[in-house]
């Protein structure tokens, strides 16, 4: 009996350890992941513009004679100042542990959205519960969820001839829902290979996430784009 006791201990201390070194191994293969996607974020988005800045500087140059050229060029650059202005603030907040919640999520969602859409000339509206439960969204999570939504509220001002937007959050039981829906012209009038690799890159976001993506035809004679996702059991007060 106390041989088997010994077994049995040196077995349980031996398996709790093997799962701190898994979990240890989880935890830095998702940190090498995250630092990945900062990478490419910050090679993609901020190194592109930035090196448009650096051609339109020379063009200006070159046709410092030409006011209309000139013009043009510094029209460009003030352009993609501030869309490189918008991508370093997406790139600080999908980083920003403190932003991992889903009230995190929604507002900066909603924020983009209305001020997307203000510029675009089209009339928004926001469906959100007014109490928000405090649960942890994981930062892949968030992350691919929010480049989900943007691209269908970017679809929506390209496509859609639409006039007004709805944005919309729904909490069913273990998941949440973040919808996208228009009064525009509906998917199937759209020009399919301008909506292909949209659509393809959204699913393949929520896929990655173990979430869902759902494109219909909305209640208003629009399209409805429904991103849903699995949600955290836990909450801040239980951690």
């Amino acid at each position: 009996m106390l041989l088997g006791a010994i077994v049995g201990i040196v077995r349980f201390v031996s398996t709790q350890k093997l799962q701190r070194q898994v979990q240890l191994f989880k935890q830095h293969e998702a940190l090498e992941r995250e630092r990945g996607r900062i990478a490419r974020d910050l090679h993609d988005q901020l190194g592109a513009n930035l090196t448009q800045v650096a051609l339109l500087g020379e063009l200006a140059e070159a046709d410092k004679n030409l006011p209309d050229e000139i013009e043009s060029h510094t029209r460009q650059i003030s352009q993609t100042a501030r869309e490189t202005t918008r991508a370093l603030d997406e790139i600080v907040w999908a980083i920003n542990p403190s932003n991992d919640t889903l009230e995190g999520l929604v507002n900066y969602a909603c924020k983009y959205a209305q001020e997307y859409l203000s510029l675009a000339g089209l009339r928004y509206r926001a469906d959100v519960p007014a109490q928000l439960p405090a649960v942890t969204i994981p930062p892949d999570v968030r992350h691919n969820v929010f480049l989900a939504f943007k691209e269908a509220v970017h679809n929506v001002v390209k496509h859609s001839r639409a006039v007004q937007v709805w944005i919309r959050l729904r909490l069913p039981q273990g998941q949440f829902i973040l919808e996208v829906e228009d009064d525009g012209c509906g998917i199937d009038k759209q020009a399919p290979s301008q909506n292909r690799n949209g659509l393809r890159n959204m699913k393949k976001r929520m896929d990655d996430i173990g979430g869902r993506l759902s494109v219909t035809g909305g209640a208003n004679g629009g399209t409805r784009v429904q991103l849903a996702a699995p949600i955290a059991l836990k909450t801040h007060e239980t951690q």
